[in-house]
């Protein structure tokens, strides 16, 4: 018999499923993903997760209950850290605990630290830890792990010839080609934009408006670190260095006629995040900001409108006052 392991559709699915995926399937192992985020996952969620988490973290527990009685494992990896010297979100620390304690009768998890924050020299370890839930053959782990890289270098790849990963893990054809039409720079984490139910399909709205989106996906990690060092204090979030310099990489950019972010309520990291690019964008240029702020009583009806009305707002200044500031004049009072 086949063994099953199940990869929730939530939080890290959007950076690093093509990796676990294929790792897993190297090693002859059959991967069952979680169903789309939909109203029963995300209530399944609330009501198995503790009320202080974000939206995002209660959805990852509705997801787990969605694969636990289909699946012999769930791989929910305890990450720390993924770049020398910076922190994820703490809540991604203690998930394997939040989701052992919270959902009864779960399967085994498989819940390996990724901490390189020091180094990436326990990689290997790393690894052999996952691997060996399947086979002690070392080898072979380490061969289907060169094997996953290469799908996930070449999933990269496409990102950066312009697909947003919802679209390549969709198998959906959608390009950011068409340069007649208004390009949006779409900010947040990736669990709140990628994912349909929680960002009300901000994306696909955006594009049914006649708009080219990109997010800090769409950005060189050269170029983004280039911008978010200008910052008087070094950001050790990783995601919210990412965001922070594709926010300050859009006022360079000609092409880009407004910048939306996508928080989530709770979050404390978009709290800080949102507020620093609002007032850097509000100060050094006159490009439209929008916050949009999502939890799970959010109503579409309320996104759609705002939407409307930030793209409206747009027409209306290219079309009768020659882009002037959207945020008036900014004044230093000295």
């Amino acid at each position: 018999m086949t063994i099953k392991v199940g990869i929730p559709r939530g939080l890290m699915y959007h950076v690093y499923y093509p990796l676990w995926a294929k790792f897993f399937e190297n090693l002859e192992v059959e991967v069952v993903l979680s169903d789309k985020t939909n109203k029963k996952i995300i209530d399944d969620g609330v009501k198995n997760c503790v009320d202080e988490a974000c939206l995002p973290v209660k959805i990852y527990h509705g997801h787990v209950i969605n694969l636990k009685d289909r699946v012999d494992y769930i791989f929910v990896p305890r990450i720390m850290s993924v770049e020398k010297n910076e922190f994820i979100c703490p809540k991604f620390c203690g998930l394997p605990e939040m989701v052992k304690y919270s959902i009864k009768g779960i399967p085994k998890l498989i819940e390996t630290t990724i901490n390189f924050r020091s180094s990436r020299k326990d990689l290997k370890k790393i690894i052999y830890e996952i691997g060996s839930h399947f086979t002690q053959n070392m080898k072979k782990i380490e061969l289907a792990y060169e094997r996953a890289l290469g799908d996930y270098h070449a999933y990269k790849d496409l990102i950066k010839k312009g697909m947003l990963p919802i679209d390549i893990l969709e198998n959906k054809s959608y390009r950011n080609r068409n340069s007649n039409f208004r390009k949006i720079l779409l900010l947040g984490h990736s669990y709140t934009m990628y994912d349909g139910h929680i960002s009300m399909d901000v994306i696909d709205k955006l594009r049914k408006n006649g708009c080219t989106v990109i997010t800090q996906d769409s950005f060189s990690s050269q170029y983004i670190n280039e911008k978010a060092n200008t910052l008087d204090k070094k950001m050790f979030w990783t995601f919210g260095r990412q965001i922070i310099g594709a926010g300050l990489c859009a006022m360079d950019q000609r092409d880009i006629v407004g910048v939306v972010y996508l928080s989530s309520f709770a979050c404390g990291l978009d709290s800080v995040i949102g507020d620093i690019i609002e007032r850097r964008i509000r100060r050094e240029s006159n490009l439209p900001f929008m916050l949009l702020t999502v939890d799970e009583h959010t109503g579409e009806a309320g996104v759609n409108t705002r939407i409307e009305a930030f793209l409206d707002m747009i027409r209306w200044r290219e079309k009768n006052e020659a882009n002037f500031s959207a945020h008036g004049k900014h004044l230093s009072i000295h």
